[in-house]
């Protein structure tokens, strides 16, 4: 495992500040220790320094993963947070989106968030903001993108998009096939 490079750090550290504001700091100078992030063949790992310094007397070849994958690195150097992060990054969302429970099902298969299955939304949120989908009974459900301000929400029609699809649990078993 590497250390991530200087550019790969600063866009994966404004993808977090993205979805979690300056509560970045908290993800790293945790209670049970302190945490980093490295890579491994494009993948963004997030793991405890104690798990790294024990994991550094194998070769990268031997080593298929350490720690929980947050995302990967495309060829074209963006980052896409995986499923994976979202319980890491759920707590410190400071935008965040719910679905009435008649939406669940269809987030879950991959849609857009229409206004008609907004059930809330926190207040100032801007345009392309990163939010954490939840449902009703608060269960993180995914990452998400806002199609509009909260105050564009407000006057738009049912069927208008408000928050963009990234990532669900419902990714588990849609890529049951490929993963295995």
């Amino acid at each position: 495992m590497k250390r991530l490079s200087d550019e790969r750090a600063k866009i994966l550290f404004e993808k977090l500040n993205k979805y979690i504001g300056t509560n970045v700091t908290q993800l790293i100078d945790r209670p049970d220790g302190t945490y980093c992030f490295r890579e491994l063949r494009d993948r963004v790992y997030y793991v405890s320094e104690r798990i790294l310094k024990l994991s550094e007397c194998f070769s990268g070849k031997q080593l298929v993963s350490v720690g929980t994958c947050f995302g990967k690195f495309s060829k074209t150097n963006k980052l896409k947070f995986h499923i994976t992060a979202l319980y890491y990054l759920a707590p410190y969302a400071q935008h965040k989106v719910w679905v009435k429970p008649s939406f669940e099902q269809q987030y879950l298969y991959g849609n857009n968030v229409p206004k008609s299955g907004l059930a809330r939304i926190t207040e100032n949120a801007a345009q392309y903001q990163g939010v954490v989908v939840y449902s009703m009974s608060d269960l993180p459900l995914g990452f998400g993108v806002l199609a509009r301000s909260t105050t564009d929400c407000k006057t738009a029609d049912p069927l208008t998009a408000v928050c963009y699809h990234q990532s669900d649990l419902g990714e588990y078993i849609r890529a049951e096939d490929t993963l295995f």
